[in-house]
């Protein structure tokens, strides 16, 4: 990323890996203070509590206790998600062969 800031915004190599950094770092102590964090277009990175509850070992059936913890969830924007699935399906209609002419 701090390789593209370089190219496109004209700061130093440098100074474009210290920006990205710190955009990440900002990202990461927000997050961890509990903060939701949205990035326009992109996607939002939010932090739930989970209750404690009962689980199940799939092996034997027994019933064991999943203690509480804190999760970090990640949402997709729609722009993100329509960019993904454009990008897909272009690759995938690249793949095609050509059908076959009679």
């Amino acid at each position: 990323m701090a390789e593209s800031v370089f190219r496109k915004v004209g700061l130093s190599r440098t100074e474009s890996a210290e920006l990205v950094e710190t955009v990440i770092d900002e990202i990461c102590n927000a997050i961890v203070r509990g903060e939701s964090v949205k990035l326009s277009s992109f996607a939002t990175f939010q932090v739930r509590d989970k209750n404690e509850r009962i689980g199940r070992n799939p092996k034997t059936g027994e019933e064991v206790p999943i203690s509480p913890r804190r999760v970090m969830t990640f949402k997709a924007s729609n722009v993100l998600k329509q960019r993904v699935l454009k990008s897909h399906l272009s690759r995938k209609a690249k793949q095609k062969p050509a059908s076959p002419v009679s």
